[in-house]
């Protein structure tokens, strides 16, 4: 048994609703739902990123919608608007879709802060 010291929140990226009932779930607008989830909170995969400011600094960049997605299900969770959850279950139904969830866990400081890939399928 591996131990892991990490105690942010997993994300699990999934193509196909696959999650288990009472799952949290992050989904792109347009995917599939699984079956009975605890709570959904949508997501839309970008069309065209445009900077912000004409200097392009990461301060002045908006965050992204997936981010703006897992902050809502971190603050209900903390609030106690939402049943403890240890991980949250991402479906996607494009590729853009996927590299959203991927930028935003690995790009912006603040989810990164709380949550991280999951390891394995």
């Amino acid at each position: 048994m591996a131990w892991s010291l990490d105690a942010r929140i997993p994300v699990r990226l999934l193509d196909v609703p696959d999650a288990p009932p009472g799952a949290v779930v992050l989904a792109e607008d347009g995917a599939g739902l699984p079956p009975a989830p605890a709570r959904v909170e949508p997501f839309a995969a970008p069309v065209l990123a445009a900077a912000a400011h004409p200097a392009g600094c990461l301060c002045c960049q908006p965050r992204s919608s997936v981010a703006l997605a897992l902050d809502r299900l971190f603050q209900a969770r903390l609030r106690g608007q939402l049943p403890w959850f240890d991980g949250v279950v991402a479906v996607t139904r494009s590729a853009a879709g996927r590299a959203a969830i991927l930028a935003a866990l690995e790009q912006d400081s603040v989810t990164t802060a709380r949550f991280r890939l999951a390891a394995g399928p």
